[in-house]
């Protein structure tokens, strides 16, 4: 810093404003300190500065897994909007381990981070109750479970998004379905679809729960749901890499999609669109969740105060494409 403050000319107190943006620097002396750390080089010391000034300028993120493409996008448009802010990302996985996930949040809670954002809930549901101790601003995202009244949430309501699809495949006619679903994670979801249809259409032992949460575990679950009833005219699943394992196990079985068996889908991930037939989706928007939590903690972050404890739900859509048509007769 002392280069750059004899090479512009200026005091080290100076440059440490430029660099810092803590003070108003006239324009052409901040133009002269640019281009000395431009030809020298210079880069702050991050560590002498989070001493100085209290600031990491990093925020952590929890996901239960960066396989899924929902988690991905999450994971994508945090580190997007802190960018823009000068900030970076500190990510850590779950990976449907509760001693994982504990110690994960024990980790950052007792790393030099500014903020705290939490996506899904699936693995955090018991040590929630120790974050409102912590010294750092937090928020949570795509927030399923009971949501903690201590901590503000930016979510959609699950329960009504798999109404959505119950209520498209019930439009199309459909009365003989069965619902592959990880439980009891995505039981909001199951509980929307027998909304739809009313309980006794979607039995427990129409309900198929998938030894992984993967295409793969999908694909197992869906040839079950045929085998225990032929008559089977839709299938559910309450995600998407889930989904794509259910087209394939229709398809494998000799019918078609969806001329015999019509296949929704949840979240609206990328892929799902380019699979063939395209599959209908109930849209997450995923993106947009990201970035207003983001955006909340970061105005906590420069307020040096707790987030507003609030629940921001935003609204969800149904996608429609060519895994779903009417039942056949």
């Amino acid at each position: 810093m002392q280069d750059v403050a004899n090479r512009a000319g200026v005091t080290k107190q100076t440059v440490s404003n430029v660099v810092n943006g803590r003070a108003a620097v006239r324009p052409d002396t901040e133009a002269r300190v640019r281009a000395a750390i431009a030809d020298l080089g210079y880069e702050p010391n991050l560590v002498a500065r989070s001493l100085a000034t209290g600031s990491t300028m990093t925020v952590g993120l929890i996901v239960p897994t960066v396989a899924s493409p929902f988690y991905s996008e999450i994971v994508e448009e945090v580190e997007n909007v802190l960018d823009q802010h000068g900030y970076h990302l500190v990510l850590c996985t779950t990976r449907a381990d509760g001693d994982r996930a504990k110690r994960q949040l024990a980790g950052l809670s007792s790393r030099l981070v500014d903020a705290l954002l939490i996506a899904g809930d699936r693995d955090l549901t018991d040590p929630i109750a120790l974050l409102p101790d912590a010294r750092f601003p937090i928020a949570l995202c795509a927030w399923e479970t009971q949501i903690p009244d201590s901590l503000p949430v930016v979510t959609i309501d699950y329960e009504h998004a798999g109404f959505l699809a119950g209520e498209h495949l019930r439009s199309l006619g459909h009365r003989r379905i069965a619902a592959v679903v990880e439980l009891p994670t995505h039981e909001l979801r199951l509980a929307g679809l027998r909304r739809a249809f009313g309980h006794d259409k979607v039995s427990d032992d129409h309900v198929f729960v998938p030894t992984k949460p993967t295409p793969a575990g999908g694909f197992a679950a869906a040839q079950a749901a045929l085998a225990a009833d032929p008559e089977l005219t839709a299938i559910f699943a309450s995600h998407d890499l889930l989904a794509l394992g259910v087209l394939e196990a229709v398809k494998e079985s000799g019918r078609s999609v969806p001329g015999d068996v019509s296949v929704i889908g949840f979240d609206d991930t990328a892929p799902v669109a380019l699979t063939h037939p395209a599959l209908t989706a109930v849209a997450i928007p995923s993106r947009e969740m990201a970035r207003q939590a983001t955006a909340l903690l970061l105005r906590a972050i420069d307020e040096g105060t707790q987030p507003v404890n609030s629940a921001q739900l935003l609204r969800t859509s149904l996608v429609i494409r060519d895994s779903t048509g009417p039942a056949p007769r």
